[in-house]
């Protein structure tokens, strides 16, 4: 359940150089209430947004005591957030023209602090002019185009205002030949950790790269990742890369240490707090593509299942798989 209680829109137009800070929130209802729920929704279930935590002596966190607590009203805390970036982004390299949305909002009974950086971009419209002959419709473009309802809001902060926990999702910019987050380390001032999906590609791609190490199969590893998430996923919230490969490599201490050691190396000491639902939709089937061109999804449940496929090493050094206990083949496309 998602309920917007205040939102506001702030105009950054690097192009022409025209900043616009609202002096009042929009108005909630009709097609802006539909606007905003859909794409909080979407950004909410990323699984590309990576949960963050205030340095101890961030600004943004102490700007955000002072509007709890009445000391600012949320139009006052909302034009500082965007001149910040403001400052900010006159620096970047890259100085695209953003409209920041701010909201403050109810998320699942949690009050959450919103910051959505909506990029312009170019779209084509009609136009119907009056000429000497009557009517003359044209087509002419049109460059500040927010994200439509299907589209993704590229960056954007959520900051639960009880916890001061952040989910955020920023690209780097930039800024004296160095590539900056702008949003988590120049605005928010907060440290990030990996994402849901940041923790299943390095799993995969981690279990497959010590896999060829030892001379084993690269894709049978991978789909041992699979599913070690698969089972994991039923029990807990939380997926532990370092643990994972214990069970990958059950059968090899050596194999399990280079596994953790790597997985530590990259960042994933601690467990990462999944959404099960996203991935065990992500997870529930392996995709395969042959250098003959055959493309095969199998189901992870049976991957290593020997009753309904099989992988074997022939002795021209080639591959084959056998699909067992098949009664129907449908075309599908």
């Amino acid at each position: 359940m998602i309920q917007v209680q205040h939102a506001i829109l702030h105009i950054l137009d690097f192009h022409t150089g025209t900043m616009v800070y609202s002096d009042a929130e929009m108005p909630v209802d009709g097609i802006v209430e539909a606007f905003l729920l859909k794409h909080i929704e979407r950004a909410w279930s990323m699984q590309e947004a990576k949960p963050g935590t205030f340095y101890a002596d961030s600004a943004f966190a102490k700007n955000l005591v002072a509007y709890l607590s009445d000391d600012a009203g949320f139009v006052a805390f909302s034009k500082e957030i965007a001149k910040g970036l403001e400052r900010v982004f006159v620096h970047a390299d890259e100085m695209e023209s953003l409209d920041i949305l701010v909201l403050d909002a109810m998320i699942d009974e949690a009050r959450q602090v919103v910051i959505c950086l909506c990029k312009n971009h170019r779209a084509f419209m009609h136009q119907v002019n009056q000429s000497g002959t009557g009517v003359q419709n044209e087509i002419v473009s049109h460059y500040a185009i927010l994200p439509g309802p299907n589209q993704k809001i590229d960056e954007f902060a959520f900051i639960d205002v009880k916890t001061s926990a952040l989910l955020v999702c920023a690209k780097k910019y930039t800024m004296d030949g160095n590539g900056i987050l702008i949003l988590p380390e120049m605005l928010l001032e907060c440290s990030l950790a990996p994402s849901p999906k940041e923790a299943i590609k390095n799993l995969s791609r981690t279990a497959a790269k010590v896999a060829e190490s030892y001379g084993r199969d690269a894709v049978m590893a991978e789909a041992a990742a699979k599913s070690y998430v698969l089972e994991n996923m039923q029990e807990s919230d939380a997926l532990d890369l370092a643990a994972a490969g214990k069970e990958i490599f059950r059968d090899n201490p050596s194999m399990q240490q280079d596994f953790k050691t790597a997985i530590k190396d990259a960042g994933f000491a601690a467990p990462v707090k999944m959404d099960s639902e996203a991935t065990l939709k992500k997870v529930c089937k392996h995709k395969l593509k042959t250098d003959t061109g055959i493309e095969l999804t199998i189901p992870t449940d049976y991957f290593d299942n020997t009753e309904y496929i099989e992988f074997n090493h022939d002795t021209d050094g080639t591959l084959s798989i056998t699909l067992k206990h098949i009664s129907n083949i449908m075309n599908r496309g």
